[in-house]
């Protein structure tokens, strides 16, 4: 009896480690797959509009921003992240070409990219924020009233929805932080 079961037992850890690796090479991308999947995005990211200015003072222009959202009873929308970023071009571009997002945008927010790359990593901007990027990566964004006061971080990956954004998710994270209309 007892050489039975090790006989079955030996039959399946067999089929489980064939599975597993029949599995794992079906997962494993060739090297001309790897460098078609690169040149993709490479072509992606080339094509999108580059939100980002390492060059700016953000400092004077989250003051601005701030300014504008106080004028126009408004909130700040800040999208941190950089041209480097494929995910930040990605949502960027999302808004800009969905309608129905960009109108949101426009009537709630004032929208401010804030670069961080290696050019400019606005280190003391993102320290007065918590460093979010730090914590979730990029994009993240950082809600300000119209004040100036942080009221939300957003974590971008909670929008995602397969290789890009959901159009649901973005609506329902903009409704949850748009100004309080009195």
């Amino acid at each position: 009896m007892k050489k039975s079961i090790i006989k079955i037992f030996s039959v399946a850890s067999m089929f489980a480690l064939s599975e597993m690796q029949a599995q794992t090479t079906a997962n494993t991308l060739s090297r001309e797959q790897i460098e078609a999947k690169k040149k993709a995005l490479a072509d992606e990211k080339a094509q999108l509009p580059k939100p980002y200015h390492p060059e700016t003072n953000a400092e004077v222009d989250i003051k601005n921003a701030i300014k504008s959202a106080k004028k126009e009873h408004k909130n700040v929308l800040i999208q941190a992240g950089g041209n480097w970023c494929i995910w930040c071009l990605r949502f960027n571009n999302f808004v800009q070409q969905t309608p129905e997002l960009k109108k949101m945008v426009d009537e709630n927010f004032v929208y401010y990219h804030l670069n961080w790359s290696p050019e400019n990593k606005n280190e003391e901007i993102f320290a007065r924020y918590g460093n979010p990027g730090d914590k979730f990566g990029y994009p993240v964004f950082i809600i300000l009233d119209e004040t100036g006061h942080e009221i939300h971080i957003q974590d971008s990956a909670l929008l995602e929805e397969g290789s890009g954004y959901s159009p649901e998710k973005v609506k329902e994270f903009f409704n949850a932080w748009k100004p309080k209309k009195s």
